[in-house]
């Protein structure tokens, strides 16, 4: 079993920055946040392997970067420029072989 804690998150006014957190309980492969707003399906923000490979969603590049602290087993998720379009909870996500662990969550509300 993996525990997920996030910390961060909140309200913010359109064009701000947040950062959000995610401490894994031990050691996983890939770490990473997906996002689901109110009516649409969960979606991938971004992830980060133990070895330093990114993959960002086209929506979020240039503003969003992720960050890794694998002696923590923590993750980071920087971001910048935010629009209302990024409102809504975000999940911290580990895989560890090929299973995948889930944070409870956590809001992001960005006001216009």
């Amino acid at each position: 079993q993996v525990q997920l804690v996030e910390s961060g998150g909140g309200l913010v006014q359109a064009g701000g920055s947040l950062r959000l957190s995610c401490a894994a309980s031990t050691s996983v492969n890939v770490m990473g946040w997906y996002r689901q707003a109110p009516g649409k399906q969960r979606e991938l923000v971004a992830t980060m392997t133990r070895g330093g490979s990114t993959n960002y969603a086209n929506s979020v590049k240039g503003r969003f970067t992720i960050t890794r602290d694998n002696a923590e087993n923590t993750v980071y998720l920087q971001m910048n420029s935010l629009k209302p379009e990024d409102t809504g909870v975000y999940y911290c996500n580990a895989l560890l072989f090929t299973r995948a662990y889930w944070g409870q969550g956590t809001q992001v509300t960005v006001s216009s």
